[in-house]
Formats: structure tokens, sequence, C-alpha cells
């Protein structure tokens, strides 16, 4: 086939629709002209008006389409392969094709066309087309096929339409042609071997100016695209759609759009209908590029003999590097204008030198010019500010000399004055110097002066706007002195550690006594505070090295130094003494006494003074009462303390009843009680063997029968024990009547000549005879009857105790 260099890229998108109000290569009058032996790169959207009727050509229709027209200049065979742009093979392109020189109105059936679905008919691509190795000539739809038909066979003249539908998918396709025949050259862009660029750049001459929109002529472009063809024609449009298509082509003077514009020249050849699309760009010259300047600030002068009225000389060129950015200034002119439309017309530039007409602040427009293309301008402004010099006042500075040495010498806090020098302005900064030429800045926290008096020169610099004016501070030195005094009181704020917050102005009166009246006084926690006037302490100040320290009061007259004193803090300890105590008095000592003291420690008692809620003043007393007693105890600097000494009831108990809970697997015995005291019980046995130490419960579990003392004390004071007998009845389980010393009688335990003497005890054999009748008060059974032993066995028993309680239980009777 013939090769040309030639690539016809086609983007349409439209939606679908019966009617369309343009032309679109989706219908076969639209078709788009092939030529050149292209290859075709066209998006697929849309049908316009259904020309493929169902049921024929491949079983199909129009889905999304396009239509192409082909008319080969020589003969041989002619086809192509499409490739999708998507490779998913889902992606799924039918074709037809109609002719030789059908006419749109009457195509008949297609003499080629594939409806072959490629997932469906199991294909590795989604490739269809025409070539020289199929023999089919249609083929689907759906898994019938391999997408490939034969090609054509073509003359020279003869006119065919290649129909590209997409039933399924959304991507692009690319055509690819292949075969021999060959087509007719398109038209060329002439532009394309030359050096000059289509783009066509103006600058913005159309109001209003710089909003990026001008007219153009677009035909200066013909020419250029043309060349030395004769048989073309060029038409310009402001969509690729519509130079491909043909349609709404632009007229010139044309404003554009957007800034820039791709605007779109179709080429087109009269004799075939071929064409070429070219593309440039319209670009608007908004003006020489600039940044915006800042304002141009100065602080007011004495040039014209006035450095407060808000105007000056200002040198305009100097903005002329900060607003051209490192651009090169020989490739532009910069004027300066009152107004933005002198600047415009260039009317009545300012001189370079410009003494502003408008005080303190101006606005000045400034037009930017390309030397080579004058038109090319652009306008900013800026602000010409004079700002006005602050005021700067004159003030005196009187210092104590309380340095030791009375020569006129000491140290000044020259920031003392500040408010006076600024007039209080706030927004201000002040330096200090000893040299009229302000060359020899000093420290204005601490100055020794060297002459007396001495003039400090001062520079005072509005801090907003950097600028400054100069006055004199002199400094004098007084040898005034005022009084030393001091404060004391005693520890009391609850914590004795020698700190206390005191009342400075108690001093007052002390340092000023004697002086003229309208002093004022303030106070520092060290001498050169005092002296520099800085870290002034407030009225209530609690002192920070305990129990003494010296602290120092600044006279002043005026704000100038008349006397620095010293006054002593002084923190007075308390007495130490014990703290407050809990005491008891056994009530059933009264009327015996017990004694309270006051407690000194660590000192004599004879050197205090005592005063008791009782009204006596010794350092002990002897009560026999329970209260509360207070003492107030007197040191020789008059701090006191109290002492608070209570005085709780105790007592011996009083036992109200002890119950015994007997006879039982658990025998119990319950001491209830009464009394002032805090109690504890303990359990004794006949034999004085403790069984129970003393304890606070006041309930004896697991108690084995016999006879016991119970004990109550009283644990709180010590005020006594009380004592009673205690009987718990019960009896063995068996006894041995074997005279080995051991279990050799049996008798019932906890009753006596003591405890219920007329109880009755009877013993019975497992047949219910009686065989012994016992006493409390004997020894017990020894296991005879009538003078004999007794067999081993279980014996029975019934017990009727004086209390008229009955029980009844057996024993076993063994050797």
């Amino acid at each position: 086939m013939k090769i040309n260099k030639f690539s016809l890229f086609i983007l349409i998108s439209f939606a679908f629709q019966i009617k369309i109000s343009a032309q679109n290569p989706t219908d076969c009058s639209d078709a788009v002209i092939v030529c050149g032996n292209s290859n075709i790169n066209l998006n697929v959207n849309g049908i316009g008006t259904q020309e493929l009727g169902f049921g024929q050509n491949c079983s199909s229709q129009e889905n999304n389409s396009v239509w192409l027209k082909v008319t080969p200049i020589t003969d041989g065979t002619l086809g192509f392969t499409l490739k999708p742009s998507s490779s998913s093979i889902n992606e799924d392109y039918d074709f037809f094709v109609f002719g030789p020189n059908a006419d749109c109105n009457n195509l008949g059936l297609a003499i080629r066309c594939s409806t072959t679905n490629p997932s469906s008919s199991g294909a590795t691509n989604n490739y269809t087309g025409m070539d020289g190795t199929a023999s089919d000539t249609s083929e689907g739809p759906g898994a019938n096929g391999n997408s490939f038909v034969s090609w054509l066979n073509v003359t020279a003249g003869d006119t065919y339409f290649i129909v590209i539908d997409r039933p399924i998918g959304n991507s692009a396709f690319n055509l690819e042609w292949t075969g021999t025949a060959e087509f007719s050259d398109p038209p060329t862009d002439a532009s394309t071997t030359s050096s000059i660029s289509k783009n066509i750049e103006n600058c913005d001459v159309t109001l209003p100016y710089n909003d990026g929109f001008t007219a153009f002529n677009l035909e200066e472009n013909t020419p250029l695209i043309t060349g030395t063809q004769t048989d073309a024609i060029i038409t310009y449009h402001d969509s690729e759609s519509d130079a491909i298509i043909g349609v709404n082509p632009l007229s010139s003077p044309y404003t554009n759009t957007s800034n820039p514009q791709t605007v779109y020249a179709r080429i087109t050849n009269n004799s075939t209908g071929c064409f070429e699309i070219s593309e440039f760009d319209l670009i608007v010259n908004t003006g020489p590029r600039f940044v915006e300047p800042s304002d141009y600030v100065l602080c007011d002068n004495l040039d014209d003999g006035n450095d407060k009225n808000g105007r000056i000389t200002f040198t305009l060129s100097s903005k002329n590097g900060e607003i051209l950015d490192g651009q090169d200034p020989n490739n532009f002119n910069l004027t300066y204008y009152e107004s933005s439309a002198d600047a415009e017309s260039k009317t009545d530039p300012h001189p370079d030198s410009y003494y502003n007409t408008t005080a303190f602040n101006e606005v000045i427009f400034v037009r930017i010019e390309d030397k080579i293309n004058p038109l090319c301008r652009s306008i900013t402004s800026f602000n010409l500010i004079a700002n006005p010099n602050p005021e700067a006042y004159n003030d005196t500075l009187l210092q104590c000399d309380e340095d030791g040495t009375a020569d006129g010498f000491t140290n000044f806090n020259l920031t003392e004055a500040e408010a006076n020098l600024t007039g209080n302005t706030p927004d201000r900064s002040v330096r200090f110097f000893t040299d009229n030429a302000k060359a020899l800045e000093i420290n204005g926290d601490a100055f020794l002066n060297s002459q007396n008096p001495q003039i400090i020169y001062v520079e005072v610099t509005n801090t907003l706007t950097g600028c400054f004016s100069f006055s004199e501070l002199t400094l004098a030195v007084s040898t005034t002195n005022s009084n030393n005094a001091a404060l004391a009181l005693c520890d009391n704020d609850g914590v004795e550690d020698g700190l206390e917050t005191f009342n400075l102005n108690d001093a007052d009166n002390q340092v000023i006594n004697g002086l003229p009246a309208g002093l004022n006084i303030f106070y520092y926690k060290t001498y050169d505070d005092a002296l520099l006037e800085t870290n002034e302490l407030n009225s209530n100040y609690t002192n920070t090295v305990a129990y003494n320290q010296t602290i120092f009061a600044r006279v002043e007259n005026a704000n100038n130094c008349y006397g620095i004193s010293e006054v002593e803090l002084t923190v007075a300890k308390l007495p130490e003494i014990d703290s407050d105590a809990l005491l008891y008095y056994c009530l059933n000592t009264y009327p015996e006494y017990i004694e309270l003291n006051a407690g000194i420690v660590n000192d004599s008692p004879n050197n205090y003074s005592y005063n008791w809620s009782t009204g006596e003043t010794t350092y002990a007393i002897n009560v026999n009462e329970v209260g509360v007693y207070n003492v107030t105890v007197t040191n020789s600097t008059g701090c006191s303390k109290t002492k608070t000494i209570t005085v709780e009831a105790s007592g011996i108990a009083e036992i109200n009843d002890i119950k015994v809970e007997d006879v039982s697997n658990n025998n119990t015995i319950t001491v209830s009680t009464s009394g002032e005291g805090i109690y504890e019980y303990r359990l004794i046995d006949s034999n004085n063997v403790v069984v129970v130490p003393y304890q606070s419960e006041f309930v004896f579990e697991n108690v084995r029968p016999g006879v016991y003392n119970v004990s109550v004390k009283d644990a709180k004071n010590d005020c006594g024990v009380i004592n009673e007998k205690v009987f718990v009845i019960g009896f063995p389980k068996f006894f041995t009547p074997n005279n080995d010393g051991f279990n050799d009688t049996w008798q019932v335990y906890g009753i006596s000549s003591q405890n219920q003497p007329n109880s009755e005890i009877t013993i019975y054999n497992r047949f219910g005879k009686l065989i012994k009748t016992l006493s409390p008060l004997e020894n017990g059974w020894n296991g005879l009857f009538n003078g004999h032993k007794l067999p081993s066995d279980d014996y029975w028993f019934s017990i009727k105790l004086e209390d008229g309680r009955i029980f009844k239980d057996h024993f076993t009777l063994k050797y």
C-alpha cells in the first residue's frame, strides 16, 4: 500500500439521540472521509439515525457507531484491523461495509460484516476486521466466527461506507489499514516544516484591560498553513469535533473565550474532500510579569523643615527591582502616575524624585511596558507612606547616694524614666547614649553616673514604624536619708517554719518619722532592687528567710529618691509544748485527783506564764472531773500557744449478767457488762489455770464442763478487775474404775455444794434397772452395785437439776 506520514485523530463523544442539531459522523450522510491510508483513532458514542435494519447485516444494528467513507485511487485489496483501546475481552466492536458506490438513502445489505462477540467465541483478544487469511464474508452474532472476514478486491474510484459499532464497552478504537489499494493524499499543514509558530499572541488592547480577552485575526495563519497548495481551503473552528465535521466556522476578528484558547484549522482539498486538522493557540498577553510591590515606607525628616507633616521626597525608581523580580530592566519601561487612568493613557508621569502631595499616605500607580511591544503593559499600585516621628520628652532622675560613700555617684535604673520620656505612649522603645552623636549606647538597667548632674541622650522609637526622635535625661544624686524600721510577728499561721505574712505598710511611720510630708514609700527585697527600682514588693509580703530577714524601703519625693532604709522582719517562735492530750479518770476512785500540766519541751517551765481555763496560772493543776481543759502558754516574746487536754471517764466494770449455755456440744459463756471503761474478758478454771486469756470478745465458746472464774478488767485506764464464779454443767462419756487414778468414777461436772447442790442423779442399766442414786456432793459412782463390779456396758442416767432442768443420756463403763 502507499505509505503516508499522516495520522487522523478524531475524538467524538455524542449522547444517544434520534435527532441532532448539528452534523455528526454517526450517520451515513456525515461520514468521515478517510484519505491517505490514514490510521483512524476514534471514540464511538451514540447512533444519530438508526440506518441498519435489525435482523439484516449479521443480525445487528447501530448501538454506538461512527461512519467512514473511503475511496481508493488504485485497484487492489482493502483490509483493516480494528483494535479497541481497552484490551478487555469484554470490549466488543462490530463493523459493516456497504458498497461499492452505495447511496446513503439506499444502502442495501452489507457486503462485509462481523458481529462476533470475542468473549463468547473464546477469542484470545478483542480485535476484529478484514484480512487476506479469512474466507467468509460475514459472521456472528455472539459465539459465531473469529471476528475476521475476507478483505475486499476494490477498483479505483469506487466508494465504500464502513460502519464501526460498539455494542459492549466504552473504550475508543484504532483502525490500521491493510491491503494494496491506495487512497488520495490529504492536504498538508505547511506550517509543520516552517520555523514560524502558528500560535498567535496579542496584547490585551480592548476594554476592559487585563481581563485576558481581545480580538484576533485568525486568517493571518492561513498562508502559513496553506503554503504552496492551490486546491485547499482553510476554515477555523473552536472545537476539534466541529473541525472534523466541518461545521460552525469562526470568522475574524475573533475574540477568544479562554486564555489561552486552542483553535482548530480544517484544511480541505477541494477536489477530493480529504481534510487535515491542525491546531494552534490564541494567547492574550496581559502585560509583563511583575511582583505586586510592597508599600514604600519612610520616616518623615526635617528636609522641608517639619518632621511631623507626613511629606517627604521619595525615589520612585528604587521600587523597580522589586517590581521586576529579577527580570532584565533593560527590557522594560517603568513609569509612575497619580491615577490608574493616567497610567493607562501615559499622562503626566511623576518625576523620579517625588515629593508626595497627600500627607502620610498616597497611592502611586506604576505602568510596566515591554520595550519591544509597548502596547503590552501591566499596571499595579502601591502606597507612599510617610510616617511621622514620635514625640520625645526631656526628663530628670534623682537618685539616693546610698552606696556608703557620699560622693554624688551611684547606680541609676534609667528605664524608670521611660514613661516620662515617651509621654507614656504605647508602642515605644527607648535607647540611652552618653554622647550627643548617639554612638556610645549604655545599659539602662544599671548605670553608674560619672558626673553629678549628668545628661544622658535618649532615642525614642515608634516600634510600629521604626521612626525615632531624640530627647535628654538629666541624672542627679541626692544625699538625704530615711529611718530604719523593724516589724515583728509571732509564728501564728499554723505552720511553725519561721515564715509569716507582713503588712509592710505597718513600717511606713517608722521609716518617715520626722521627715517632710508627701513622701512615697516602696519596699524591695534587696538594696540593689531598691536603688534601681526593680522587683517592687507587694504590701502583703511573706518573708523568704526564716525567723529574721532584712528588706529595704525606698523613700521618694515625686519619683526622685529621698533615702533607702533597712526594715528588719522578725518572726518570733512560739512556745514548744506537747501536743493536745487525752487522759482518763477512773470514776471508781473519786474523789482522788489526777495531774494536768502544760507540757513544756526542752526548757524550764519557769520561763513561761500560764493561763488555764479553770482560772489557775500554774504549770500544773489537779482535777477529779471529766471535761476539756485548756492552758495558754506565753513566752518572753509575748507569743502564745494553747494546749487542750481532754479528760474522759473510765471505771471498773459492772457485771449485769452471765449467761451459760451448757450440757451441749458447744458450751458457751456470755458476759454482759456496763460501765465507762473499755473492757476485756478472761476465763480461769477451778485450779486457777488461765483457760482463755484477756480478750475483747465477751463470749467464750467450746467451754469444757466445770467451775470457772470470769475476770473483767478495764483496758481503757486500768481502773480495776471484777471476778465472778461460773458453773458449766456436763458429764463424761465414759469412765474406767480400775483404780489407776484416771476416770475412776463417774459424776456430773459443774454442780457442787455451791451450784445446785440439791440436784438428783439416777443411773440405770440398759434394762432400766436402777443401779445408783447420786448426790452432787458425792465423789461419783465407782461402778459397783451392792459391792460387786458391774460389767463393761452402756448405762443410762437422768439428772434433775435444782433449777428444774432435766437431762437424760448415757455413758460407757469399761475396764
